[in-house]
């Protein structure tokens, strides 16, 4: 199977993720894979999983959105936030999850609807890759 280049940039690191098979990202309109040769674009990208193949070896990352471009022998994810499945510490996300939760039931008027939801998002997203091994 033929590889190609993954780069990963949030606002405070770059990641190069190497020479890749495949790549899954959490696209607004649901996933999408990316293989070698693929047709270039800019797609946004929601909270969710990244999923890459390399090596035969399968490596999941959270992401909390962002867009990827996709160039001929390439792609880049510029991205808000990524996190390994090591990186992420599984009890504070279960916190945050917690605290959007009754946050949500509480139905605060002062509350944004909008940023209670993506940070239940982002808490449940976390702890799903956090579960995820390599």
């Amino acid at each position: 199977m033929s590889n190609f280049n993954l780069e990963i940039v949030t606002p405070t690191r770059e990641l190069d993720a190497g020479q890749v098979s495949y790549v899954r990202c959490p696209g607004l309109d649901g996933s999408f894979g990316v293989m070698a040769n693929h047709r270039e674009g800019i797609i946004a990208l929601t909270v969710g999983e990244i999923k890459i193949t390399r090596d035969g070896k399968d490596e999941f990352f959270a992401t909390s959105g962002g867009f990827a471009e996709i160039l001929k022998e390439k792609i880049k994810l510029l991205v808000e936030s990524v996190e390994t499945a090591p990186e992420i510490d599984a009890d504070r996300a279960e916190k945050s999850l917690e605290r959007a939760t009754l946050r949500k039931s509480e139905q605060d008027p002062e509350m944004d609807d909008n940023r209670i939801e993506a940070s239940l998002m982002r808490a449940i997203n976390r702890l799903r890759v956090s579960k995820r091994s390599f």
